[in-house]
């Protein structure tokens, strides 16, 4: 993984924590993995029989990493189900996919603010399906997500400096800020 400013891999014991709650939800799943870093969340995923998983990630450096890491995990290019995409996350949620994603890994750079902002960019477009998942990586010392009406701390510890938190989407109760 190359060395660049922001990016640090979950913790494995953190993996492990979110993979455990999420272990009945994530086979079949389409997954969307921002500030994809070194992609273990999203290539864990996939391990674990999600039907597809889109890593967004906008440092070139990184994304040929998470090629390199593709075809080491014996995924090929262009496989089905399998997307690397160099962008920021924000730009790549300007234009809502066409089927939208059960799971949304976000595991921004700390201290930038944007944990509320791409929050309220997936509410305000088509990207949740009914009931999706948005998986939460910030520094534990964060104490407001500032999640949108209808998203709902389902699960949450810390690890250190990180506080991980598991957030369901009530689709019916989804957009205006709190």
């Amino acid at each position: 993984m190359p060395a660049v400013a922001g990016v640090r891999p979950s913790p494995d014991r953190v993996r492990v924590t979110l993979f455990n709650w999420l272990q009945a939800v994530v086979p079949g799943a389409r997954c969307l993995d921002l500030f994809a870093g070194s992609g273990a969340l999203g290539f864990e995923a996939w391990s674990r029989d999600a039907q597809a998983v889109v890593a967004v990630e906008s440092d070139a450096r990184v994304v040929a990493h998470l090629h390199a890491q593709a075809r080491q995990l014996g995924i090929p290019e262009g496989v089905p189900g399998v997307q690397i995409v160099a962008a920021p996350a924000e730009d790549y949620l300007r234009h809502p996919p066409a089927t939208p994603f059960d799971i949304v890994f976000l595991d921004p750079p700390f201290h930038h603010g944007w944990v509320a902002q791409i929050c309220a960019q997936l509410a305000e477009g088509a990207w949740l399906a009914p009931r999706a998942y948005v998986y939460i990586e910030a520094e534990a010392a964060l104490s407001n997500l500032g999640l949108p009406t209808g998203w709902n701390v389902t699960r949450r510890r810390n690890a250190g400096q990180v506080g991980y938190h598991l957030v369901l989407v009530d689709a019916r109760n989804e957009g205006s800020e709190t």
